[in-house]
Parts: C-alpha cells; sequence; structure tokens
C-alpha cells in the first residue's frame, strides 16, 4: 500500500495521531496536509510549523508553542498518563503517523519519542486504521518500547533530516541557586525526574558528586549525560524515559545503547510504578503558586498555555515514595511579566498542590506535612520575594492563614 491508497481509506475527518515533541515527522505531515480537506490532528506539544487552517482541528493534552494561541485548538485536558487510556475510548485515532530509523531485522525504532505512540499504535490496530512511519537515518535506535514490529506498519515514507537539537542552556544566578538548594536535599542512591531548562540543568549539574543515582523520567536531556559522564549513575540500573531531548552529542550517545531503556507512558507515568522507585525525586516548575500550596503550571488568563503534562502523576507518585520528594521549583519573580509568582490566591484553575516543598532562589519552603498556617508562613519567608512579603502577609490574615 502506497501514502496515498492509505489515506484514502480514512474516514470523513479522520483523527491522525503523529509523533510530537522534537520528533514530529515534517516531511509526511506535509503530504498527509496536501491529500486531505479536513482531518484532526493530535500532536503531544505541537512545534511551530504545524498544518493550522480552515479544515485543520488542532488536538492535544499538551499544548506546544505551535498551536497554543490557534483558533482551532482543541485541548483535552488529561494527565499525561491517561492519555492512552483516551486513545482506547474516547478519542480513537484512524491513523497514526510515526518518525522511526530505517528497518532493521524487522522492526524499527521510535529514537527520541515513544510517550503515547505505543497505545496510539495498539488502537489504531484494533480499529483497522493506517499506521505511517517516516523512516530517517538520522534517527537513534533505541531499546524498549521504542522498538515496533514492522508488520504493524502499513506505509513507509522516506525523508532523511537532521533532528532538531537542544540550544545550550544557561544556568542563571536565580537558577543555579534553586538547583542549589533541591541539590542539596538528594542523597545517593536516589532516583530522579526532571525536564530540561536551567532549573533542571543546575539541579542535576549539582549531583555531580553524589553515587548511585538512578533516573526514571518523562523525559531527560544532557544532563543526564553529564551524570552518567562522572559515574553518578548507577550502572546496573538502566536510563528510563520516555523521550529525550538534547545536543547532537546526546543523540549520538544513546542512539544504540541498551543502557538507555524507553518506556511508554503509562508505565512511566503511571504513579504507582513511579512510587516504587527508591527515593524518588521529583522537580518541576510552575507559573505561580500560593499560599496554600496550590500550583498553576497549565493557565495564563484563564487560557491554556501548556497542560497537566506529567506533574500531577510524578508528585503523587514521589510522595508515595519510601523517601520520596516533590518539588515544584520557579524564580520568585517574573522577569517579563514584572509581577510575584508567589500570589496570595491562585486565580487560575490548579495544575497540583501538596507538594513536598516550593523552591526559588530566595529559599525553600517546607509545604508537605505542615498545617495550612505554616505552609503560608513558609512559602511567605522562605520562597517569596522580599519586594511582595508585607502584602502577603497582609493578604494571609485575610484568608485566615496568618
Amino acid at each position: 500500500m502506497d501514502l496515498a491508497g492509505a489515506l484514502a481509506t480514512l474516514p470523513a475527518n479522520p483523527r491522525i495521531v503523529v509523533s510530537g515533541n522534537h520528533a514530529t515527522p515534517w516531511h509526511t505531515l506535509g503530504l498527509l496536509d496536501a491529500a486531505l480537506g479536513e482531518y484532526r490532528l493530535w500532536v503531544l506539544n505541537g512545534q511551530p510549523g504545524l498544518p493550522d487552517r480552515d479544515g485543520v482541528t488542532l488536538e492535544t493534552s499538551f499544548v506546544g508553542p505551535g498551536m497554543r494561541r490557534s483558533p482551532r485548538l482543541s485541548y483535552v485536558p488529561s494527565r499525561l498518563s491517561m492519555v492512552p487510556t483516551l486513545f482506547a475510548r474516547e478519542l480513537p485515532p484512524d491513523a497514526v503517523v510515526l518518525h522511526t530509523t530505517r528497518p532493521r531485522g524487522g522492526a524499527v525504532s521510535l529514537g527520541v519519542e515513544v510517550n503515547v505512540l505505543p497505545a496510539a499504535l495498539e488502537s489504531v490496530r484494533r480499529r483497522g486504521g493506517v499506521v505511517i512511519a517516516q523512516v530517517n537515518d538520522r534517527m537513534p535506535w533505541t531499546y524498549g518500547d521504542a522498538v515496533v514490529d514492522l508488520d504493524l506498519v502499513d506505509v513507509l515514507v522516506e525523508a532523511d533530516a537532521p533532528l532538531p537539537t537542544a540550544p545550550v542552556t544557561t544556568i542563571d544566578d536565580a537558577s543555579a541557586r534553586i538547583g542549589e538548594l533541591v541539590a542539596a536535599r538528594v542523597s545517593d542512591g536516589a532516583t530522579l525526574q526532571a525536564g530540561i531548562g536551567a532549573v533542571p540543568d543546575a539541579t542535576l549539574h549539582g549531583l555531580t558528586g553524589r553515587s548511585g543515582l538512578r533516573v526514571w523520567t518523562e523525559m531527560f536531556s544532557d544532563s543526564v549525560l553529564a551524570l552518567e559522564k562522572v559515574g553518578a549513575l548507577d550502572r546496573n540500573v538502566p536510563i528510563s524515559a520516555s523521550f529525550l531531548f538534547g545536543s547532537p552529542e546526546l543523540l549520538d550517545w544513546v542512539d544504540g545503547n541498551e543502557r538507555v531503556d524507553m518506556v511508554r507512558t503509562e508505565e512511566t507515568n503511571n504513579p504507582a510504578r513511579i512510587a516504587r522507585n527508591p527515593a524518588m525525586v521529583s522537580v518541576n516548575t510552575a507559573l505561580q503558586v500560593d499560599l496554600f500550596g496550590q500550583a498553576n503550571a497549565s493557565r495564563i488568563n484563564a487560557r491554556i498555555h501548556s497542560g497537566f503534562g506529567g506533574q500531577t502523576d510524578f508528585i503523587v507518585g514521589a510522595l508515595h515514595s519510601a523517601g520520596g520528594q516533590a518539588f515544584i521549583a520557579l524564580r520568585s519573580w517574573h522577569p517579563k511579566a514584572d509581577c510575584s509568582t508567589v500570589v496570595p490566591m491562585v486565580d487560575e484553575p490548579i495544575t497540583s498542590f501538596q507538594m513536598s516543598a516550593i523552591v526559588t532562589e530566595q529559599g525553600l519552603a517546607e509545604v508537605f506535612g505542615r498545617d495550612q498556617r505554616e505552609q503560608a508562613r513558609q512559602i511567605i519567608e522562605f520562597a517569596a520575594h522580599p519586594a511582595v512579603r508585607d502584602e502577603l502577609r497582609e493578604e494571609a490574615v485575610a484568608l485566615g492563614l496568618w
């Protein structure tokens, strides 16, 4: 079957799931967009360049920069661990477009992006839908759930192209201080979850003197490679993740590397599975936190900015882990909006709450296990910017927290 023949079998206004984040199969997506007048494009963290025109509905449970302000956005709130359930029930796909390696031994590898794709593939095969793979010699071969039997793929589209790589992250003074505070709470033998960005990078780079560390995370970048290089990771435990994004060196390192185990989302983000990791340390960020220890990481002016992602999954899982901790780490002052990120009470829908501590460059505020007045005091005294502490104390009185 060729691509045109496969697309001709689709129903009207089909739902098409494509590899997201930084593994979008751009060439094949362009061919698909030219062939279909109307369809629903489901993509996780869609990047700039997505088809955005009349006839295309941009579906997702995590909004990326390529869809954030589109009038055609259809946001479906969901924890990332539950997206595979959506594919099996409420949002079944009619086609799945993968970005893979060239076939090898009767299989292809999903490379840098596993995530929700295995669940989408299984759902579409049950429905008799279409699976298309854009094969790319530049895609690194990774193992685990990344390996897909070639018999499950209907159409192969040849399209070699360099993969996007992450810019070098500059760790500013505020991020370095936050990373230092979090790293001080991480012991030898802990299990790490952290994303990409200056704060996670600073945290992980602050752990180069530890030993026996493990990685169980939604995604990872070069900061994990840095820990591997200095021997801080437990060599007997695989690095488990669902997707990755980093430098050309990182892509070369993961290619054919059995140390890296790529795991499907409903496993990596399962709170019960996360909880089985020893001393699980989860580091996430937010747009705002309030005196009740609530975090908004999803919305600005009530409009969706991103989504739940894996934050709720990992906070719950980490807190159930023996010796586990969950941190919300953010700057105390938003440089672009020129306002405090610590507010009396968030006025947006809440993304998460009941973390172990809130960390800013000002300090670390203990939250878990404290009563609400002590939570508020800790957040004001240790996390909030000095310029707003008096105002926050007055608001805390009005809220019955002081």
